[in-house]
């Protein structure tokens, strides 16, 4: 069942990028609780569908842990406006560097808190996936004049990873007794009544190609977001962290698609450290480790 959990983080990933990239199209242009309440009021469409799909809608909202889903609603809440908001200070680069500790930290907290056993074969692809992303995008963060909007989107995306690492562990913690579409419906219910409290401060008439970006994000982070904690409920968090690090390969090639930047050999070089990252926590962990979903996890 591992392979089916490492699927489903790959194609999380996958959507996860795109909904950044939507959102960093609209960073100057739409207030950040505005795109905060579109990007999860409008994945409510792809997780009510889930349900439906699974049957358990409405009655796999029902939960027997209300104080697990509160918890994971504000650590998630808070991530992604603090995610959103460092886009608007930082280049995607700088803010992506700060932002991929979450799957160290996330591993560090899944030690500790839900007693995963972590070893030294994920800790070396976790470390190599981190390294690899180094390789990318440092010599661009050394040219940085780190002036006070530099700073403030520092705070900002530091914040976001370690609200993103909180988060995770909950959701581990939550996938072994709640509904995969349950979980992410809360999510984004919570975040869509958030961002819809800021149109007191203002929000913009968007036009049709912002609305097509607002309606964009919230459908892959949707979608992103079922995949992800179906991942989590087939897989431990120290497993799935390496493959975190695709989405800057994804944000690469989508910066090559979409924009014409042609990547210089950094990439691919960070390439194959991911690469080798992947194999290692699939191919050689794989065959010493013990499947996730034998272990019990802590309940947090």
């Amino acid at each position: 069942m591992e392979a089916t959990g490492i699927a489903l983080r790959i194609g999380a990933t996958f959507f996860f990028t795109i909904m950044v990239v939507f959102v960093k199209l609209l960073a100057d242009e739409v207030p950040l609780g505005q795109v905060v309440f579109f990007r999860s009021a409008v994945a409510l469409i792809p997780l009510v569908l889930f349900l439906m799909w699974t049957r358990d809608f409405p009655s796999g909202l029902r939960t027997k842990r209300p104080l697990a889903h509160i918890a994971r609603c504000l650590l998630g809440c808070t991530a992604l406006f603090a995610s959103f908001a460092s886009l608007k200070y930082l280049p995607l680069a700088h803010a992506s560097i700060i932002g991929y500790l979450a799957p160290v930290l996330a591993v560090v907290l899944a030690r500790f808190l839900l007693g995963e056993q972590v070893n030294g074969m994920r800790w070396i692809a976790v470390v190599l996936g981190f390294l690899g992303m180094l390789v990318l995008v440092l010599p661009s963060m050394t040219a940085a004049t780190v002036d006070r909007s530099y700073l403030i989107g520092t705070a900002l995306a530091l914040a976001m990873a370690i609200f993103t690492a909180g988060a995770k562990i909950q959701i581990r913690s939550l996938a072994q007794t709640e509904n995969a579409g349950a979980i992410a419906f809360y999510f984004a219910l919570t975040c869509a009544l958030a961002g819809g409290v800021s149109v007191f401060w203002g929000w913009i008439q968007p036009d049709a190609l912002q609305l097509v970006y607002l309606c964009g994000a919230g459908i892959a982070g949707g979608i992103a977001h079922i995949m992800m904690t179906l991942a989590l409920q087939h897989s431990e968090i120290s497993k799935l962290a390496p493959f975190e690090y695709l989405s800057l390969i994804f944000a690469v090639l989508a910066d090559f698609i979409l924009f014409r930047l042609v990547p210089d050999g950094a990439f691919y070089i960070s390439t194959l450290m991911i690469l080798v990252a992947m194999w290692a926590i699939t191919v050689k962990d794989s065959a010493n480790g013990r499947p996730a979903e034998k272990v019990q996890t802590k309940r947090v």
